[in-house]
């Protein structure tokens, strides 16, 4: 039975979410700034709260979710530790998230494209998604 595009589009909303919640969990910990680690915070917690939304749904379809891809996955930790271990700054972060969250922006774009004919609940789910990462380079570009 072929997989619908709503199911394959809340795939990748999931691993979305997922990579995005860990790169924020990566690099919390180093922010300086109380205003730019409450908007980091406040971020995820959106995310996790849309996840929820996600998996609620997934469930419904007998679907387990799916994992970021372990390269991607990699290659963002090693970015991400290499940049830090030369430079710990907020401007650093900012940077790395913004990095981040414009890959997302694409690749959920891209998605939406690929998968024209999930359901308009799934695309509203991935445009939310799209909203939440593009609000956040806008609200630290002041860190940069």
């Amino acid at each position: 039975m072929a997989e619908s595009d709503s199911i394959k589009l809340l795939r990748e909303c999931d691993a979305g979410i997922k990579m995005g919640v860990t790169s924020i969990d990566e690099v919390l910990s180093y922010v300086k700034n109380p205003t730019f680690r409450k908007l980091l915070t406040e971020c995820r917690n959106k995310h996790e709260k849309l996840r929820e939304e996600i998996q609620m749904l997934l469930l419904a379809s007998q679907d387990d979710g799916k994992d970021p891809n372990p390269i991607a996955k990699s290659m963002s930790w090693i970015k991400t530790n290499v940049k830090l271990v030369m430079d710990q700054s907020d401007e650093t972060i900012a940077d790395l998230m913004t990095d981040g969250c414009n890959m997302g922006v694409k690749t959920l774009h891209r998605y939406l494209n690929q998968y024209q004919g999930a359901e308009e609940k799934t695309k509203d789910i991935a445009k939310r998604l799209i909203n939440l990462e593009e609000k956040l380079t806008v609200d630290i570009r002041a860190y940069l």
